[in-house]
C-alpha cells in the first residue's frame, strides 16, 4: 500500500531562507518564470524533449519554444530547438521512426504538423494550415491523427464554418450550452480526422473518423490527448466522449469508444452500462490491456476515479484500484505492460504511484509535492514533473531503483537570489471531530514588526485541495515576499482524504468548511507565535469566493478585510447563470433549484447581507460564465450599500481567474495593497 505521511501535529517540509539571500519574490518575477509542460521521450529513452514558455512582460505575450536534452550524457545541458521562424512550437512527441512531430503555430493562429530528425537536421512541414488543435501520430508512423474545432458533422478538415450571411450580429440558441467557462458557443465542435503519410508528408483527404456522435474529442473546455489513445497495431483508436443528451449543461456522461482506422464500421460504445465518467482511455504496449478513469455515480464530477482494465480479446472488465480509497488523475502503462503509473491527491501531495495488475499493489514512489506528466522508460525508470509549494515545476527522473536525479533547473538563475520561505504542514481535529491537515507559510522576513500578518487561503471547488504545488495567483511566495504569512486549511470537501471525506461537503457548503476554517485558523496562529492573529485577511477565489462572502455573513468579526475572486454571491441567481449545471445540482443534494429551494437558501450569502460589515475586495473577469461577473457586480452593489469599505477590480480580457501577463501582475497589486491598507494601519510597509 501507499507509504502514508507521519501524524505529526507539526511537520516542517521546506528548507529556511538561505543565509545572504535577500530579494523577495514578487508578482513580476512570477510571470517572469519559465513553464514546462508536455514533456516527450523518444522510443530508445535517449532524448527528452519539452516545451517551455516563455514570457515577455513588456509586449504582455508568451512564446512557447521546444528544448531538448540528452539523457545519456549525465551532466548535458539542455539545447533551444530552433526550427520554425516566428512560431509557437508546443506539443512534442516522438513516433516509432525516431523523428521528432510538433505542432507550430504561427501569428495569424493558424498551425500545422512539422517533424524532424531526433538528433539533427532541417523540419519538414507535413500538413497544411489548417488550424489543428493537437494531434496524435499513428504507431507505425503511417497516419496523423488530428482535432480542430469544426462545424457539427464536418467530414473532412476542409469544412469550415458558414461565411457571415450579412444579417444581424445576433447569436441564437435552443439548448444549453449557450456559453461554457470563458466561450460563447458557436457550433463548432472538436472532431477527429485522419490524414494518412506518404514520404514524409499527409496525403490525400483529410477524414473524420468518429462521424454520427456529437461532442467534443477531446473534451471542452480542458480536456487533453489523455483522452485519445491509439493502439499498438494502428487499427484502433480509442477516444473518451461526453454525450450531450437531452441536456449538455446537466450531462456528465463521458464513454469509451473504439473506432477502426479504415472506416470499416461506426465508433463502438465500450461502457454502455456506466452512466457516470469513463474517460483518459490507455493501451498497454503489448496492445492486450485497455485501461481508463471511471465513476460510479451520474452526475458527480468529483466522485471517486477508478482505474478499470479491460482484456480487449475477452473483453472482460476488472476494477484495479476499487479497494482503494483515492481518486485517480492519469494512467501511464510500464512498457513491459505489467503494471501502470497513476497520480492521485494524497494529503497535501500529488504523487506518482505504481500499481501491479496482477494482484493490484499500490507503491507509492515520489515525495512530497505535485506530479504531473508521468513517462515511463524501459528499464522501469521514470520521468516527470515534479513542483511543490516553493518550486516551480522542472523535470525529474526516479530510477527504477528509487534514486532520483533533477534533469532541469530552468528557473534556477532567475530565483538564484529569492528567500526561500518556511512551510509547515499541520493538523487538528476540524467538524466533526475529523483529522484535518492545513500548511502554513512564513515569510523570511517580517519587516518593521515582530509577527507577520495573515493571508487565510481558501481554495476553490470545493472539491480541491491547498495542496504543496506550484500556483500562479494564489502563488505564497509572493504573499511571503511581500511580509505576508499564509495559512490554507483542508478543510471537508477536499480531495485526498478519501471519498467520504470529498461527498461530505454535499449539502453542506456553509457548514463543516466554516467550522474547519474556524479551528484551522486558530489551530495555527495557537502553534506558531510569529503569526499576527490580529492581522487576518481572507482570500478565496471560486468556492473560496463564495466563502468570503458567506463569512461576511457569519464570521464578519474575525477579519481585518477579505478579498473575494470570482465567489458566488447569490446561489439562486447563479445555478441559473453559470455554464456547468451539473456541478450545483451534485452539491445540494442532487437536486435542481426549482426542486429543493431550501437546500440551496440554506448556505446562500445573498440572505445575510444585513450583517455584512468587513472591508472586501471584489474581483472578477467579464468572460467568466463558470462564476459570472454579475455575481461580483451584485456583491459590490451590497457592499457600498451597506457602507462597507469596498473596491471592485473588473477584467475585461479575463474569465475564470487572471492569466494574462500583467493581468496576474495587477491582480497581485491590488490584492497585496488592499491587504497593507487594512491589516498594516499601524506599520511602516518597506516594499
Amino acid at each position: 500500500m501507499p507509504m502514508k505521511l507521519p501524524c505529526l501535529a507539526v511537520l516542517a517540509i521546506a528548507l529556511l531562507p538561505t543565509a545572504g539571500l535577500a530579494r523577495p519574490l514578487t508578482a513580476r518575477d512570477l510571470v517572469s518564470l519559465s513553464q514546462i509542460e508536455h514533456p516527450a521521450v523518444s522510443r530508445d529513452d535517449r532524448w527528452l524533449v519539452w516545451a517551455q514558455i516563455e514570457t515577455d512582460l513588456a509586449s504582455n505575450r508568451r512564446h512557447e519554444s521546444l528544448w531538448r536534452l540528452d539523457l545519456a550524457q549525465r551532466d548535458g545541458a539542455p539545447q533551444k530547438l530552433d526550427m520554425v521562424q516566428g512560431a509557437d512550437l508546443r506539443m512534442p512527441t516522438f513516433g516509432s521512426d525516431g523523428r521528432l512531430y510538433f505542432l507550430a503555430r504561427t501569428g495569424d493562429a493558424t498551425s500545422a504538423v512539422w517533424s524532424v530528425a531526433a538528433g539533427s537536421g532541417a523540419p519538414t512541414k507535413m500538413t497544411g494550415d489548417d488550424d489543428i488543435s493537437g494531434f496524435l501520430i499513428s504507431p507505425n508512423a503511417d497516419a496523423i491523427l488530428v482535432w480542430a474545432d469544426r462545424p457539427v458533422g464536418a467530414t473532412s478538415l476542409n469544412v469550415r464554418a458558414a461565411n457571415d450571411d450579412g444579417g444581424g450580429s445576433a447569436r441564437i440558441y435552443e439548448r444549453l450550452f449557450v456559453r461554457h467557462l470563458n466561450r460563447w458557443q458557436d457550433g463548432q465542435r472538436s472532431q477527429l480526422f485522419l490524414l494518412p503519410l506518404a514520404q514524409g508528408k499527409a496525403a490525400g483527404v483529410s477524414r473524420a473518423i468518429a462521424g454520427g456522435l456529437e461532442g467534443d474529442i477531446p473534451s471542452k473546455p480542458a480536456g487533453q490527448e489523455d483522452e485519445i489513445a491509439w493502439a499498438p497495431d494502428g487499427r484502433t483508436i480509442y477516444f473518451a466522449l461526453r454525450e450531450p443528451g437531452d441536456n449538455e449543461a446537466l450531462s456528465i456522461n463521458f464513454d469509451i469508444f473504439a473506432v477502426q482506422t479504415d472506416a470499416s464500421a461506426a465508433p463502438t460504445k465500450l461502457t454502455p452500462g456506466n452512466p457516470a465518467i469513463d474517460t483518459k482511455p490507455a493501451i498497454s504496449p503489448d496492445g492486450r490491456w485497455l485501461a481508463w478513469i471511471a465513476t460510479t455515480r451520474p452526475g458527480y464530477e468529483a466522485d471517486r476515479g477508478i482505474v478499470m482494465v479491460r482484456e480487449l480479446a475477452s473483453g472482460r472488465v476488472h476494477p484495479l484500484t476499487l479497494d482503494w480509497d483515492r481518486s485517480i488523475d492519469s494512467i501511464a502503462w510500464a512498457l513491459d505492460s505489467r503494471s501502470v503509473y497513476v497520480t492521485a491527491a494524497e494529503q497535501l501531495d500529488h504523487p506518482c504511484f505504481q500499481i501491479a495488475l496482477s494482484d493490484g499493489r499500490i507503491q507509492r514512489l515520489t515525495p512530497r509535492g505535485h506530479v504531473s506528466d508521468v513517462r515511463p522508460l524501459a528499464d522501469g525508470s521514470v520521468i516527470y514533473l515534479q513542483d511543490s509549494l516553493t518550486a516551480a515545476p522542472d523535470l525529474w527522473l526516479r530510477t527504477a531503483q528509487g534514486r532520483f536525479r533533477q534533469l532541469t533547473f530552468v528557473n534556477r538563475d532567475r530565483l538564484a537570489n529569492v528567500d526561500r520561505a518556511p512551510v509547515n504542514r499541520f493538523s487538528f481535529k476540524g467538524a466533526g471531530g475529523d483529522l484535518v491537515w492545513g500548511i502554513v507559510m512564513r515569510p523570511a522576513k517580517v519587516p518593521g514588526h515582530s509577527k507577520a500578518p495573515v493571508a487565510l487561503l481558501v481554495h476553490g471547488g470545493p472539491q480541491s485541495t491547498a495542496s504543496d504545488s506550484w500556483a500562479i495567483l494564489m502563488n505564497r511566495l509572493v504573499w511571503a515576499g511581500r511580509g505576508y504569512a499564509s495559512v490554507s486549511i483542508d478543510f471537508h470537501g477536499s480531495v485526498g482524504y478519501g471519498q467520504s471525506f470529498v461527498d461530505s461537503v454535499n449539502s453542506d457548503w456553509g457548514g463543516k468548511p466554516l467550522e474547519d476554517l474556524k479551528l484551522g485558523l486558530a489551530a495555527a496562529t495557537r502553534s506558531f507565535d510569529d503569526l499576527d492573529s490580529d492581522a487576518v485577511c481572507g482570500i478565496g477565489g471560486s468556492y473560496g469566493g463564495y466563502m468570503m462572502n458567506w463569512i461576511e455573513g457569519t464570521w464578519p468579526e474575525r477579519f481585518k478585510c477579505l478579498v473575494q475572486a470570482d465567489g458566488v454571491f447569490d446561489v439562486r441567481a447563479m445555478v441559473y447563470e453559470t455554464d456547468e449545471l451539473w456541478a450545483d445540482r451534485w452539491d445540494h443534494g442532487n437536486q435542481l433549484y426549482f426542486e429543493a429551494p431550501s437546500d440551496y437558501e440554506a448556505s446562500n450569502p445573498v440572505n445575510l447581507v444585513a450583517s455584512w460589515r468587513t472591508p472586501q475586495l471584489v474581483v472578477t473577469g467579464e468572460n467568466d460564465f463558470r462564476t459570472p461577473y454579475t455575481q461580483a457586480l451584485a456583491a459590490f452593489t451590497a457592499l457600498q450599500l451597506r457602507g462597507v469599505p469596498s473596491r471592485l477590480v473588473v477584467f475585461p480580457d479575463e474569465g475564470h481567474g487572471a492569466r494574462r501577463p500583467r493581468n496576474v501582475v495587477q491582480w497581485f497589486d491590488e490584492v497585496l495593497g488592499w491587504m497593507d491598507r487594512w491589516t498594516r494601519t499601524s506599520q511602516s510597509l518597506d516594499h
